[in-house]
């Protein structure tokens, strides 16, 4: 059994380094690629139900566009039903056969029956796991935040009772206790966590004074975010933690492990350096761990977690300039 063996969600994994969903997942000559240089397992993109009711609404619209012309007319053509997800379930299917490493789908719905229905359809597919990627942006200024967390707690319920693949839970940061959030999670039966979904954020053009959609990649510091959390998660909940956002290396890999994290997942390092990266951020952290002594991910996950350090401050935000002040510990920055 190779020393970078990890378990998560339920899945033996070769290593901790998953390919995170993005678009790189649906062209079949990545996913070989990545599987070569040794990636553990893959996330498919989202199953978006809101972007499954747009194109219907935007085919429904250009079919419809000149019915009632003339008093005589019904319609020009004859009713033609929008395909849904079949499209997304066939090529899920396919990569399903043609990777042999796990495959998870993902899945972002709107309403509790979609979620449900096509968390059943994704597993039928064959896949080894489903991801349910939760975030929701407010819009009603009257709903409490309560609430939202505990539809959305529903929803994992109502999935984990009808399927029986591993489920894990993506989440956004910005709830007002991420903690209590996930715990809640966790007692109703989420296999994981990804921690942290990365929304998309509008930007603005102010020369043509519009709003666009900018290119949203991670950068390395973000991972800090996943460290902090991973360290508080360690040993205080049963599902497993992948840290998410800003792993660019080997070195970050570890750093997560450490906290406790089982997993990683990764994206906008390899579009930044290519998938042939896998395999150096692989080897990096395996050199680590050779100079460290450590035989297995297991000897060194979760040792520098709030309930393994010795420091009970250091994960306490209010203790930051206590931080600042013990300024030998800190890595100062280069000038």
């Amino acid at each position: 059994m190779s020393k970078l063996t990890t378990h998560h969600m339920g899945l033996s994994l070769k290593n901790p380094l998953i390919l995170g969903a993005s678009n790189m997942v649906t062209h079949m000559d990545k996913l070989k690629q990545a599987e070569e240089a040794g990636i553990a397992a893959v996330v498919y993109r989202s199953l978006f139900e809101e972007q499954i009711q747009l194109e219907d609404y935007e085919m429904s619209s250009h079919m419809e566009a000149y019915d009632d012309r003339h008093a005589e007319m019904i319609n020009l053509f004859p009713k033609i039903e929008h395909g849904g997800p079949k499209e997304y379930l066939y090529n899920l299917r396919e990569v399903r056969k043609a990777l042999s490493v796990p495959v998870i789908g993902s899945i972002n719905a709107v309403y509790m029956e979609s979620w449900v229905e096509y968390a059943k359809l994704i597993e039928e597919t064959g896949v080894d796991g489903l991801e349910l990627n939760f975030f929701a942006i407010p819009r009603d200024f009257d709903k409490p935040g309560q609430d939202i967390v505990n539809q959305q707690i529903e929803v994992l319920k109502a999935v984990k009772s009808e399927v029986k693949i591993p489920v894990s839970v993506k989440l956004s940061a910005f709830y007002t206790n991420i903690l209590k959030v996930i715990k809640e999670f966790d007692r109703a039966g989420a296999d994981a966590f990804v921690l942290f979904n990365r929304l998309f954020e509008p930007d603005i053009d102010v020369d043509k004074e519009k709003h666009v959609s900018p290119w949203n990649l991670s950068t390395r510091s973000d991972h800090r975010l996943a460290i902090r959390y991973a360290g508080l998660l360690h040993d205080e909940i049963k599902a497993n933690v992948a840290a998410s956002n800003g792993i660019y290396e080997g070195i970050d890999m570890v750093k997560t492990i450490l906290a406790g994290a089982t997993a990683v997942q990764c994206v906008s390092t390899f579009y930044h350096n290519g998938l042939k990266h896998i395999g150096t951020m692989l080897k990096e952290m395996e050199a680590w761990m050779d100079k460290k002594g450590y035989d297995s991910i297991e000897s060194f996950r979760g040792k520098l977690s709030k309930k393994a350090t010795n420091d009970p401050f250091v994960y306490k935000r209010a203790q930051y300039i206590d931080l600042i002040l013990k300024s030998e510990e800190l890595v100062k920055p280069k000038v």
